[in-house]
């Protein structure tokens, strides 16, 4: 998979080229307001949808079952049934997100998507009361898969926008740091939202309606925040919509064929989101299944993996010094493999060789080597396309990347039962992860491309 020329402006649609032409010259990265503004939206975003999506899955892992006389029938694990309906707006809808995000300001897209999460954590917050009240069931359990599915439909309308607007707003030397930054409060974000969502429900294991209420104030911060953000014009305001956007466009279609590095990215960023959202249930199940630890003990399995993606974020974007640096994201690729054959291994302390604290110190890793790998793919696609193209390229990634979850979750159910059967531990799904990371350390070979100074 090596690199070849960009698409040449002369090759552009006019409205394109014009959109790539020079610029004014930008503020300086740490005195933008803009950056501040969009990581606080970003990082309220992130710690809203882990608080609400944790809370859930944690409460996913064992719903009660009863047959038809209304007995007790065991439990089952549906972690994969809210996972599969988290993700399929993002392949429903990311395609027209991306074409809302080039035709209209990216900017107005974030407020509006912000809106839309302060009234579906209102719905969350009713929900809560309800469960509060009658407990975990079955049924309960599709309702509430049903509030996720509108929590992945703001989430697949904000993303394009969202990660478009960053070289409209900031130089290209300065997309690495910005970037990092960013996914760094992220995952700082994904910290805290998991730990509290925990927190939370084992200090109020019947108020549930606590949980609802915190997300709707954090909803309403994050809309606040987003009005810091710089307002941009429409990249391409008189663009006309075809239904062939709805998927991939074939203006988009046409780009990715000629440029085949972008292409081979764009598969890689889908098998690297399949097996992360593989890792996030598998730890769950690890944690409240095999380790038979509380919800609070497994919400900090989650946050140290986010730690450690911090810490490698700011890493990546330091050591990237305004280029796609690939060691860096060989050596991501690579320590994520390694971390995760690790995290498979069984042994004889409840079936696993690492044990719950052993567990800790390999998702730190973990966390940090994804960092290192997601950073510089990150800056590669934002950068790579056209400008009046960023949007629809965003929205291509979303789709493909939440095809790859969606995909996770009938992997992770039918592994699961397998492994049942086979009376194999639960940390062996770590060892798919650990097969999909290591053919990606083996076989995406890009080149580096220096990005340029200014505008």
């Amino acid at each position: 998979m090596d690199d070849s020329p960009a698409p040449d402006l002369l090759d552009l649609p006019a409205s394109a080229a014009a959109a790539c032409a020079p610029k004014e010259v930008r503020t300086a990265l740490l005195a933008d307001r803009s950056l501040w503004g969009l990581t606080a939206t970003q990082f309220l975003g992130a710690f809203n949808d882990n608080v609400f999506k944790q809370a859930l899955l944690l409460l996913f892992v064992s719903v009660p079952l009863t047959d038809a006389a209304g007995r007790p029938a065991g439990e089952k694990d549906l972690q994969a049934l809210g996972t599969f309906l988290f993700s399929l707006p993002f392949i429903l809808f990311s395609g027209y997100a991306g074409y809302l995000a080039d035709r209209y300001s990216k900017w107005w897209v974030i407020f509006c998507s912000k809106v839309a999460e302060i009234v579906i954590m209102l719905v969350g917050l009713g929900m809560f009361l309800v469960l509060a009240r009658w407990g975990m069931s079955l049924t309960m359990a599709f309702l509430f898969s049903g509030v996720l599915f509108f929590m992945g439909a703001q989430s697949a309308f904000f993303g394009p926008s969202k990660y478009g607007i960053l070289p409209e707003l900031f130089r290209p030397r300065d997309l690495p740091a910005a970037n990092g930054l960013i996914l760094m409060t992220t995952f700082v974000a994904i910290i805290l939202g998991s730990a509290l969502a925990g927190g939370l429900m084992t200090a109020f294991p019947r108020q549930f309606w606590v949980i609802g209420a915190c997300c709707v104030l954090i909803a309403v911060m994050g809309t606040l925040t987003a009005c810091a953000i710089r307002r941009t014009p429409p990249v391409q305001p008189h663009l006309a919509f075809e239904w062939s956007m709805v998927g991939i466009g074939r203006e988009m279609v046409a780009l990715l064929g000629r440029d085949k590095p972008l292409h081979a990215a764009l598969w890689v960023s889908s098998l690297f989101w399949m097996a992360a959202a593989i890792v996030q249930m598998a730890v769950n199940a690890l944690g409240r299944v095999q380790l038979q630890r509380s919800e609070f003990d497994t919400s900090l399995l989650i946050s140290t993996i986010s730690l450690g993606i911090a810490a490698g974020s700011l890493v990546a974007g330091a050591a990237s010094r305004g280029k796609f640096n690939v060691r860096v994201l060989k050596a991501g690729a690579w320590g994520m493999t390694a971390c995760l054959a690790a995290l498979a291994l069984p042994g004889p302390r409840q079936g696993h060789l690492l044990g719950y604290y052993g567990s800790m110190a390999a998702l730190m890793l973990l966390g940090g080597f994804t960092g290192m790998f997601a950073v510089p793919l990150q800056v590669f696609m934002q950068m790579r396309p056209p400008e009046a193209f960023k949007g629809r390229m965003i929205a291509a990634q979303n789709l493909l990347n939440w095809i790859g979850i969606t995909l996770s979750a009938g992997l992770y159910f039918g592994a699961d039962a397998v492994f049942a059967a086979a009376r194999l531990p639960k940390c062996s799904h770590f060892a798919f992860t650990a097969v999909v990371m290591g053919l990606i350390a083996l076989a995406y070979r890009p080149r580096e491309v220096v990005l340029h100074n200014d505008h």
